[in-house]
């Protein structure tokens, strides 16, 4: 038989036993609870050690349990597959980064995280524009096409830098138009990479609990106006992964 761990989902700030239900990540049905260190506590399940299967239905598992967490508590989420060795491990941690976990509970209290990716719907469209817009690159493109295949190769390579670089700085100016306007009412703008040409942000926002509506608003105002031009893909409320980075 396996030796048993603790999966920790989250850190949040109460002391009472809590049972959130047999919703643990893996086929057992664990029961969701809490370890507890004076006034904070994590969340955990049992889980047997070595036996990390990144899957779908166990990530979707760790987003339901957080969620429901998130529900009645200010959440500081762990990575997925955060698996302590034992209760007294979890403890140690709780103990040993009391400060700073208080301290992250009290800036996150009452704070969401909202996801919104922003990608070109058209892009012969967008790549036409950056050579109407940029004559060195409507240049290069048109000697180019007047010339041989076999005498172009660095010409072509030459171009698809300038491409490249000229695409990079649509990105960012089209992406500082969105986030001008979401910031009047986010706290905090996190961007991470973008998958592909067409995506054009992938942006994480800090959000105050009582200023979501204002925010969902905003991003209606944005469709509105460049949906025509991009889609837009929402998502939230979570909890803040892109503001919290824990581990063991």
């Amino acid at each position: 038989m396996k030796e048993e761990g603790k999966y920790i989902y989250g850190i949040i700030g109460t002391n009472e036993m809590r049972n959130f239900g047999a919703i643990g990540v893996g086929s057992r049905g664990d029961t969701v609870s809490t370890i507890s260190y004076q006034e904070i506590s994590a969340v955990i399940s049992n889980f047997p050690l070595g036996n990390y299967e990144l899957s779908k239905e166990n990530l979707m598992a760790h987003q339901v349990v957080v969620e429901l967490v998130m529900n009645d508590h200010t959440v500081l989420p762990m990575r997925a597959f955060t698996i302590a060795s034992s209760a007294e491990e979890v403890r140690d941690f709780l103990r040993k980064n009391y400060r700073e976990l208080t301290g992250l509970l009290k800036d996150m209290d009452n704070k969401i995280e909202l996801g919104l990716t922003g990608s070109w719907r058209d892009m012969p469209a967008i790549f036409r524009e950056i050579a109407d817009e940029d004559r060195g690159i409507k240049k290069s493109r048109e000697k180019i096409a007047a010339t041989g295949v076999t005498q172009t190769l660095e010409q072509r390579v030459a171009l698809g830098q300038k491409v490249a670089g000229a695409l990079e700085a649509k990105k960012e100016q089209e992406r500082d138009k969105v986030l001008r306007l979401l910031m009047k009412t986010a706290i905090a703008v996190q961007n991470n990479d973008t998958h592909s040409d067409p995506m054009i942000f992938n942006s994480a926002f800090l959000v105050d609990r009582s200023r979501e509506k204002e925010f969902d608003s905003q991003v209606n105002e944005l469709d509105r106006e460049y949906g025509h031009r991009m889609k837009f893909r929402y998502v939230g409320p979570i909890p803040p992964y892109n503001f919290v980075n824990l581990r063991i």
